[in-house]
């Protein structure tokens, strides 16, 4: 998701919050920041704040929504007037959030735009014995629930939706962490040890030497 935010110790907070849910979390300041950053990344859900280097963000998203862009958008401002929602719903906000507000109240609320987002997606996916419903966020093999990581939960999720394809490290990376991930350190590797210890055997995630990982239902 993307949090745009230009108030800097509150940006921190909330992307700390947002991440310790276990949601990948980009941060920008301002406007021109967040356009770039929605023009290479689909993101599930973008946070917006109202009043913004560079302009209103509800002017923006209404630019969004104009040019074809579905992206969910809730707006958290001090704005708090009714005047003031019904413009941040009819400029295209999904959903409004005044300041001040609770935390809990804000990590539910973008889980929810996130599930909007990914409603196209198949709730469930079956790889060989391996089953994971991504509305529930469960994994089952051979019947067998899980307990998986939210992180562990995210790297299979991408690679059950293109199972049998090599997945290459950096869409892994770009994925399921954020921009302050280190894409040059072990930390996917690691990931994926542990993924595979927890799916037991026969093993089912290879490694694409040269690419990065593949699901296989025969693990070969």
């Amino acid at each position: 998701m993307l949090l745009v935010e230009d108030d800097d110790n509150l940006r921190f907070a909330v992307a700390a919050a947002l991440r310790a849910a276990g949601l990948a979390v980009d941060e920008t300041a301002d406007l021109p920041a967040a356009d770039e950053a929605l023009y290479v990344t689909a993101y599930d859900c973008a946070v917006f704040d109202r009043m913004l280097p560079g302009g209103d963000a509800a002017a923006y998203v209404a630019r969004l929504r104009s040019a074809g862009r579905a992206v969910p958008v809730l707006f958290l401002t001090a704005r708090d007037t009714v005047a003031d929602r019904v413009e941040g719903f009819t400029s295209g906000g999904d959903d409004y959030l005044v300041k001040p507000f609770a935390v809990p109240e804000l990590v539910a609320r973008v889980r929810s735009l996130c599930r909007r987002a990914q409603l196209v997606r198949p709730p469930v996916h079956h790889v060989g014995d391996l089953e994971i419903d991504t509305a529930r966020r469960q994994v089952r093999r051979r019947g067998l629930l899980l307990t998986l990581t939210s992180r562990e939960f995210a790297v299979l999720e991408v690679l059950a939706a293109r199972a049998d394809q090599a997945v290459p490290r950096a869409d892994l990376i770009e994925s399921c962490w954020d921009e302050m991930a280190e894409p040059q350190s072990n930390v996917l590797e690691v990931l994926v040890s542990q993924l595979r210890r927890k799916l037991g055997d026969p093993p089912l995630i290879r490694t694409v030497r040269g690419v990065g990982y593949r699901l296989a239902a025969d693990g070969s």
